[in-house]
């Protein structure tokens, strides 16, 4: 039990270090080093979602012969669905957006400031607090599926013949938390930045953007027992959630400078220690 809590923990914790940022760091985090943390994500996500989700999603329909695949097509149609509903109309604003939105006029002097139309000459639009206020809303709530799928992982690790191991419930919990680091900060460091409130209140906002991912997942331990005859569909469902965000994120993150490898370096790591994971104490 211990173990499971934990699990459904690492992800809130990956957020809350991220948000910690806020105390260390004046304006934003290196930008080599989130790209080798979200391309180490990526690849994790990426290996523990076909060996740790899919297969075992497929291999639990076996019943239904050359159809086993059905299941697993279907729970990840319907999260692809739901992640692209939700970039429709909460769409994932990334730490440039936000920064791009935050100065207004140069105040050179005091005059032409005061008569700047969009911040009254404080330097900061409106449209900057709003893209921030965007920004956590949409955070959040991306948040929410991905909570779901750790809390799907492990109600297959629950269920003995899912043939879900500890070690690969616990490597995808741990992608989602190091992908949920930078997303920490770019929270709490620009409420900090355009002065609207004091550290402490900034690290707590951008902890109560992930407090909904171990929510959901409770929910769905909770609802395990009723859950396990489509747990294919919710195995797969939580791969679908995975991918998405490492196509629609993590990827294009990384690929911002096709001189900069880092990132290709970090996933292949990510891939490498997942599967040794997976062979090692599966």
């Amino acid at each position: 039990m211990k173990e499971i809590l934990a699990g459904l923990l690492l992800p809130l914790l990956g957020t809350s270090l991220g948000a910690a940022c806020v105390f260390f760091v004046r304006k934003e985090l290196n930008q080599r080093l989130q790209k080798a943390l979200l391309g180490f994500a990526a690849g994790v996500m990426v290996a523990s979602s076909v060996w740790s989700l899919l297969i075992p999603a497929i291999e639990l329909s076996g019943n239904m012969g050359r159809l086993a695949f059905l299941p697993a097509v279907a729970g990840l149609a319907c999260s692809f669905l739901l992640l692209l509903a939700l970039d429709k109309y909460f769409p994932q604003l990334y730490p440039g957006d936000v920064r791009e939105a935050e100065t207004c006029c140069v105040r050179k002097d005091g005059d032409a400031a005061q008569l700047c139309p969009e911040c009254g000459g404080n330097g900061k639009t409106q449209s900057g607090r709003k893209r921030t206020n965007l920004l956590m809303l949409a955070v959040t709530l991306h948040n929410i599926p991905e909570g779901m799928a750790v809390g799907a992982v492990f109600s297959g690790l629950l269920a003995a013949r899912a043939g879900i191991t500890l070690a690969g419930a616990f490597a995808l919990s741990l992608g989602i938390a190091i992908q949920n680091f930078p997303e920490g900060a770019i929270i709490s460091l620009p409420l900090a930045g355009e002065g609207r409130m004091g550290r402490r209140s900034a690290f707590g906002m951008g902890v109560a953007s992930g407090v909904v991912e171990p929510a959901a997942g409770a929910v769905m331990l909770l609802l395990s027992h009723y859950i396990l005859p489509l747990l294919p569909c919710f195995l797969a469902f939580a791969a679908g959630a995975m991918l998405y965000v490492v196509v629609e994120e993590l990827i294009p993150e990384t690929a911002q400078n096709p001189s900069d490898k880092l990132g290709t370096v970090g996933f292949a790591l990510g891939f490498m220690v997942m599967m040794v994971l997976d062979v090692a104490f599966g």
